[in-house]
């Protein structure tokens, strides 16, 4: 296994893709490759994190994102130790700060965090001084996700460059479309953030490469990759939607919307999908969709992020 990684300062963390250069970024894309012919193996697991112990710490409820980065790790050979808050002292009122240190007293060595308060995964850094990996705070940041939506479109069309992803709809609620937004326009991709004016915060107009508007057709016009999100109601305190019909009959992503987007344009979904409210059954089963190549794309991803920051560190 050959890391491509170009000498620069290796980033401790993937919190978000702040302090990530491009080409760091790309090496984990293109590492993400080697991780898939492992994957292709009789024998899928290699020795790289030998001897680690990796504690995935989640205070929210997930399945493909801690499945994928469990069996990412134990791939490469880490003793994984599984945290849920709902089993926990957490449930009894222990505190992030408690839990985090009695936790670091088993000698993890990195943490993959899912939490649903944004800045959870910083505070989880400064509670155990361990390497983290963001799995998902808030509506903040969602990295490997959109690593893994990324390295989709890449194979695809073999570059970012120069291609355009339209991301519609709970644009809100959503650190999926946020972590999209910060990560494409850095790998040479252009983002459009389609939905209601009330799910479409204003203030990521202002992120290169970014645009927003809400008008479906106008997103996906030019599309080279179409992502439907999930409407989170249950972050939604009401006076956001007219109803999930009238939402259906305008933003949900189906075969009559992808004939306005490029001819070879795919599908995305982060999941999980609520089918026939913001993705048709046709879209979701069709012949564009990438749905399930995103899943199989993300293990690789999560194995190439860990090979990345855990590989070789003192």
């Amino acid at each position: 296994m050959t890391a491509t990684a170009t000498k620069q300062v290796r980033p401790r963390h993937l919190l978000d893709f702040q302090d990530w250069s491009p080409e760091r970024l790309t090496a984990i894309l293109d590492n993400a490759d080697t991780m898939l012919q492992v994957l292709d193996r009789p024998v899928k697991k290699v020795p790289a994190l030998q001897g680690l112990t990796i504690c995935t710490a989640f205070f929210e409820n997930s399945t493909r994102t801690r499945t994928s980065f469990e069996l990412a790790a134990r791939r490469m050979s880490a003793d994984v130790m599984t945290f849920a808050a709902g089993a926990s002292s957490v449930s009894k009122g222990e505190s992030l700060r408690d839990t985090i240190e009695v936790l670091t007293q088993y000698r993890v060595d990195a943490y993959i965090v899912r939490h649903h308060a944004s800045g959870a995964a910083h505070l989880v850094h400064q509670y155990s001084g361990k390497p983290v990996i963001n799995a998902g705070d808030g509506r903040r940041a969602h990295p490997t996700q959109a690593l893994l939506d990324a390295y989709t479109v890449r194979q695809e069309f073999d570059s970012l460059d120069g291609k355009t992803v339209a991301i519609i709809g709970d644009i809100r609620h959503s650190r999926v479309a946020r972590s999209n937004a910060e990560l494409l326009p850095k790998l040479g991709a252009k983002v459009v953030l389609c939905g209601p004016a009330t799910l479409l915060p204003a203030d990521l107009a202002g992120l290169p490469g970014v645009t927003l508007t809400t008008d479906p057709v106008q997103a996906v016009r030019g599309a080279h990759a179409v992502m439907a999100l999930r409407l989170q109601q249950e972050r939604m305190s009401g006076g956001y939607l007219g109803s999930l019909q009238e939402y259906a009959d305008t933003y949900q992503v189906n075969e009559a919307l992808m004939q306005h987007a490029e001819s070879g344009a795919i599908v995305l979904h982060p999941g999980p999908m609520n089918r026939d409210v913001e993705i048709s059954a046709d879209a979701a089963d069709g012949p564009r969709s990438r749905i399930l190549k995103q899943v199989e794309n993300g293990q690789a991803i999560r194995m190439s992020v860990l090979y990345h920051l855990l590989v070789g560190r003192d």
